[in-house]
């Protein structure tokens, strides 16, 4: 299932220069370094008022297509914290590794397949203490040695109780898979559900990266949108089959370009050690092709274990045939964050408008953070204030409405441009006689003069014309 893709630098990603995004993060609030009044921890960030409800409307998408336009298809919210035993059930106590190396002398650690001529190495081949000498590998900082690779843990230990005692160790999860498989049976049973169907949870997990970096791309703490479909062993592979398109078509209805999206099937000397195949969804960031999304077959592996560790039987029983089986499950794993980060990459582009830049995140309406800014035209003008507030007020009703009156119109239009807002209203001295305003169009910069008592509605429509739906 991997696309064709001969030159990896024949797609151009939307933005080159990643810091043009960071940057641009920060000063609109979108998404801020955490604890950086103290010097920041790395690899861990905080969401601005803008970029938390961009996260926000990129889960509420996910949710709505996975969960509240499918009938099979039901929520979870599990704990973080879970028996220490599922870990080791599920294979992450043991197999949940990355290849480390570290310099020799300044004793930072890399991740191995980060290095350049790694791309198409497997995880043996990144183990073998060879590989450094035949790639001619050194230290990215300073130019030192770099020792032999060796495999690195990445759950997040932490102590429940009073006592930090090995007795006491738990993990931060991982993933929220794991608490969908030892759900299973009372979401099963509770929801009345029979197979096909799925269990969806968004949620925070933690991984102990080596180097995590670029950006939001990589985090210690992260939030996931994953999905598992139970279904019957001999249906599993035409189900997996069946998520791929789905899924790269949810990105592309919300706005993605579909050239900076392909699929990536894993070999099998890559795959996790529960998979039975893997293909993910990857786009182009200015770092290259990197995954955005995981689709696994992961066949009988989690409720066949989970049933035999903790003597709990989980299988299904088909009352129309009479038949005990262990339900195989396909799952479709995406991160909030990264999925965040891709739509705010992939809306940023820089015109010319009458001789000056304009910056314009092309977001689509329903992921942008403010769909509508109502503004004065003259904010001297008492009238033109209170009249602006009124529709203001009656949009927050609805959806994001913000009112603002901190500079010039033409400076207004460009700061809503550069945070993507899709539509302005300006108030003005004629809306006080005839009751009409002006509602202005992100992405045409068309003009059109609406009565001021239909702005709702007209706003409204809009957003539910240009939501997806079907996916």
């Amino acid at each position: 299932m991997t696309d064709p893709q001969p030159d990896p630098n024949a797609v151009a990603p939307t933005v080159k220069d990643l810091e043009t995004i960071v940057s641009l993060s920060k000063r609109r609030g979108f998404v801020f370094p955490s604890s950086e009044i103290y010097g920041g921890i790395n690899a861990v960030w905080d969401y601005g008022p803008l970029g938390v409800e961009l996260k926000n409307n990129v889960k509420r998408a996910w949710w709505r297509a996975m969960v509240q336009e499918r009938d099979e298809i039901v929520g979870l919210d599990s704990g973080i914290l879970m028996h220490p035993q599922i870990w080791v059930t599920s294979g992450h106590v043991a197999e949940f590794n990355d290849p480390m190396i570290e310099c020799a002398t300044c004793k930072r650690r890399y991740r191995v397949d980060e290095f350049a001529g790694t791309e198409d190495l497997g995880p043996k081949d990144l183990l073998d203490p060879e590989t450094v000498a035949r790639l001619g590998l050194v230290c990215p900082n300073d130019g030192g040695p770099l020792g032999a690779p060796r495999r690195f843990n990445l759950m997040l230990k932490t102590f429940l109780g009073p006592v930090e005692e090995e007795a006491a160790v738990v993990y931060l999860r991982p993933e929220t898979a794991q608490g969908i498989y030892v759900n299973y049976r009372n979401v099963r049973d509770t929801a009345r559900k029979k197979v096909p169907f799925g269990i969806a949870q968004i949620g925070k997990a933690f991984r102990n990266e080596i180097s995590p970096g670029n950006f939001v791309f990589r985090m210690r703490e992260f939030e996931q949108m994953e999905m598992q479909y139970f279904v019957r062993p001999e249906t599993a592979a035409d189900t997996f089959e069946g998520w791929l398109p789905r899924r790269k078509a949810w990105y592309e209805a919300y706005g993605v370009a579909p050239e900076r999206l392909r699929f990536r099937e894993h070999r099998p000397d890559e795959l996790a050690h529960y998979a039975k195949k893997a293909v993910d969804v990857e786009y182009r960031f200015p770092f290259g092709w990197k995954e955005l999304e995981g689709i696994h077959n992961r066949g009988d592996w989690d409720l066949g274990r989970h049933s035999k560790e903790s003597g709990e039987n989980l299988e299904y029983f088909d009352q129309a045939t009479g038949e005990h089986f262990i339900p195989w499950i396909v799952e479709t794993s995406a991160g909030a964050d990264r999925a965040a980060f891709t739509f705010l990459i992939d809306a940023y582009r820089e015109e010319e408008v009458r001789g000056e830049k304009r910056v314009v995140l092309g977001f689509h309406p329903d992921l942008a953070p403010y769909k509508v800014a109502v503004l004065p035209l003259l904010k001297k003008r008492p009238e033109i204030v209170e009249l602006c507030h009124r529709i203001k007020d009656d949009l927050k009703r609805h959806t994001m409405a913000v009112y603002d009156d901190t500079a010039a119109i033409g400076k207004l239009y460009r700061r809503q441009d550069e945070i993507g807002t899709p539509w302005c209203v300006t108030v003005d001295v004629d809306s006080l006689d005839d009751g009409n305003v002006t509602v202005r169009d992100r992405d045409a910069m068309m003009q059109e003069r609406i009565s001021a008592d239909q702005v709702t509605r007209y706003i409204t429509d809009r957003l539910d014309a240009a939501r997806p739906h079907g996916l």
